[in-house]
Parts: C-alpha cells; structure tokens; sequence
C-alpha cells in the first residue's frame, strides 16, 4: 500500500486528468470523420480477420508475417467487446497517452523532485507529438507507452533490485518486441545496459547479472511462441516480423533520390515500392502468403542493397537528410488527422503548438542531455535509446514519426535542464542573501 500511495498522489492525477482531457478534445474535434488508411488499415484489417476468420491475416485464409502481432491483437480484442468502431481504439489509446504522461512525470519526480515532475508531466499533457498519435490506429502510443515503461523500470530496478521489478520489466520488454520487430536491439541494449551497470557498481554484479538472466528469460518466453508460430506458417526463421526489405527499397530507389519527383514531396522519404519499383513487385502474386512474404521481403532487401552500391556517391547527402528530416517540427504524414483536415481550425490550432513547443523542447532537451551529465547512470538507458532511434532513422529514413518513442524522454531531459537553470537560480538567491 505504502509504494502504491506513491503513485496515485494529487500531482499524478492532476496530469493524468489533464493528458486525458486533451486527448478526448483532439479526438472530439481534429480526428470527426477520420477513417483508417494505410497502415492503419492494415492493422484494422487483420484485426477484423481475427475475430471474423480467426486467422492472423492481411487476406482471408492466408496467414501474414508481415506485422507484429500486438497492436492487431490489442484492436482486436476492443472490437470484439465494443463492436468495431475505431473511435473506441483511439479512446484507449488516449487513455494510453495520458499514461505516458504519467510516466513522464513519475521519471522526472524520482530524478529532479516533486515540483520538476509536475511541470514535467504538464508539459507531456500538452506537448502535441505525444497527443496526435492517441488519434488514429498507428502502433506508435502503445510502442511508445511500453517503451518509456520499461526504461522506468530499469530506474526503479538500478535503485531497488526487486524480483517483483525484474519479471515486470521481462514483460514490458516482450511486448515491446511484440509490437516491432526490433526487440533483439532493446535487448542488446538492455545487456549493455546491464554490464555498465555492474561495472560501473551502480549494481553489485550478482543483482546484475541476476536481473539479466531474469528480464531475458521473461521476455524471451513471452515472445517464442510467436517466433514459433512464424516458422510454422513460413518456413522460414524470422523474428517476430518481416518488413525491413519494404522499408529499404521505399528508401532507396530512383524516385527519393531525385528532387524534382512530385515535387520533391518523396526527397529522402519513402515512396510505396508498387511505384517505386513496380517490375519487382510484379514478380510476387497479389495474393502473397507467408512464404511468400519472406522472400518478397529478401528480394526487396537485395534490390535496395544494390541501389546502395550503385548509388555510393549520393548516400552522404542522403543520410543527411535523414537525419534532419527526424528533427522536424510538424509532421508531413498524409494519413494523419491533422494533415487529413488541414483546414479545420482545430487542426491548424494544433499544428500552432507545434511550432511554438517543440523548438522549446528539442533545446531544454539539449540542454539537459549536458547538464544533467553527473546523473548519467539514472539515464543511460535513454541515452542508448536516443542513439539507436537517430541511428534507426539515419540508416532507413527520418520523418517525425520515426522520434515518437523518444518523444517522452526528450521531456525528460528537458526536465533536467529547468531541474538544472532553478538549482543556479536557487544558489544565487542564496547567495545574495
């Protein structure tokens, strides 16, 4: 009872009441008469295939591994309780959102204090790139929610070495990897994580390795029957997903490279491979089953590769751009509401707080990646986190979309720099006096 009054406290509900609040607005006046598109569509999809044709899959009968399994799930089961109407999807994910905020608040509190975690969680409730995601059926809340989950987690784990924290995070970090299909690279990071920690003997190194041993095996158990199912519906050993062929040859083909392509909307994005590179797509049946998307996937893999080698002398440029484009501060995603009803003064009313908060953000966040330098082992699973996202974007393409789930961290840090600016304001206040 005790640790549970030290999460239900005024402050956490005033910022859970207020992230809810907003999210339900958004959702009440941007998101009228949205409808899922791409991939949002496509997680309807196999969602709707689940309750209706009880098969994991994208066309009837044909089983997919093109997807991770946990967003496709999670709708199906709301659908199958309140009927299938997307507004209900996007009312849990608010109630998601407004719990991402509650983390915010709960990391900055431990870390900077009670009044730094209240303005911090505030400023998650109001901060549009952690609300526009609760607004259509994108896997980015629920990736995001869990990810900053497990990286608290590891704090209150580094401070406190519970068995009871220890299988919690194996759990978070299994559904993480049921959600993408990047799950080996959060663990890899995890172990690093780990040895630094007993290293460093911020952790003794039995604990260390105790909670290694024990956040691995939890998640890898959570996450094998997948990989299990996979290998029985294609053959083929393959992780949780396919889909990194798709992503590569989107990002690199003639059309990204050119500027002057539709006027140069795609530069350094992604164009659909259908256009892009329609005589590959051919070479595979529209009806493509899971052996099929295995191999798809290697050929569109081996085709970007290519592109790569043939095209050395333009990656540097490329790459670059990729790398600013992540930073943006509004975000060009055509089936986003906002982008979908640009008109609408409350979408035009969002992508104002756009402009205004994020710049105020990504330069506190700055900020406080310096100055909070001597807390460095309370953060050092959010600084791989913020190395492997850029890298992640780099190497594929930057939209940002692709910064969601650092979003919340980026408040984190940004706590640290007011946590920071008031502790120099405080000492010269004493020191006058």
């Amino acid at each position: 009872m005790k640790h549970l009054r030290s999460f239900i406290t005024p402050p956490a509900l005033i910022v859970f009441g207020l992230a809810l609040l907003i999210r339900f607005v958004y959702n009440e006046t941007v998101t009228i008469g949205y409808y899922p598109l791409h991939d949002s569509l496509t997680y309807q999809t196999i969602a709707l295939n689940l309750l209706h044709e009880h098969c994991y899959c994208l066309l009837p009968h044909l089983a997919t591994v093109d997807r991770a399994p946990l967003w496709p799930f999670v709708i199906a089961v709301i659908y199958g309780m309140l009927g299938p109407h997307d507004h209900m999807v996007r009312l849990f994910l608010s109630i998601l959102g407004s719990g991402t905020c509650l983390l915010v608040y709960y990391f900055a509190r431990d870390l900077f204090g009670s009044r730094i975690g209240l303005l911090a969680g505030l400023l998650a409730a109001v901060y549009p790139f952690l609300y526009i995601y609760d607004g259509w059926l994108y896997s980015e809340s629920l990736y995001t929610f869990l990810l900053l989950a497990f990286c608290y987690s590891l704090l209150l784990m580094q401070r406190k070495p519970r068995w009871l924290v220890m299988v919690i995070s194996g759990l978070l970090l299994g559904l993480v990897s049921l959600t993408r299909p990047n799950g080996p690279a959060i663990l890899g990071l995890f172990i690093l994580w780990v040895g630094v920690m007993g290293w460093t003997k911020a952790m003794s190194w039995p604990v260390a390795l105790r909670s290694a041993v024990i956040v691995s095996l939890v998640s890898l158990v959570l996450v094998a029957p997948w990989i299990i199912r996979n290998y029985r519906v294609s053959h083929n050993l393959i992780g949780v997903a396919t889909g990194d062929g798709k992503v590569l040859i989107g990002a690199y083909n003639n059309e990204i490279a050119n500027p002057n392509f539709q006027n140069g909307i795609y530069f350094a994005t992604w164009f659909r491979p259908e256009e892009a590179v329609p005589t590959l797509v051919q070479q595979f049946p529209a009806q493509c089953a899971a052996p099929c998307e295995v191999a798809r996937d290697g050929a569109y893999k081996t085709a970007a590769l290519q592109w790569i080698r043939n095209n050395i002398q333009t990656m540097p440029k490329l790459l670059g751009l990729h790398a600013l484009n992540m930073w943006r501060i509004t975000s060009e995603e055509a089936d986003l509401p906002l982008n979908r009803f640009p008109h609408r003064p409350s979408s035009q009313f969002v992508v104002t707080m756009m402009v205004i908060l994020t710049p105020i953000v990504f330069a506190l966040a700055a900020l406080g990646l310096v100055a909070t330098w001597r807390r460095w082992r309370d953060l050092l699973f959010i600084y791989f986190m913020l190395l492997i996202t850029v890298a992640q974007s780099v190497v594929l393409y930057g939209i940002s979309r692709f910064r969601a789930p650092i979003e919340p961290m980026l408040l984190v840090l940004a706590a640290g720099a007011i946590w920071w600016l008031m502790t120099i304001v405080s000492k010269r206040k004493k020191a006058i006096a």
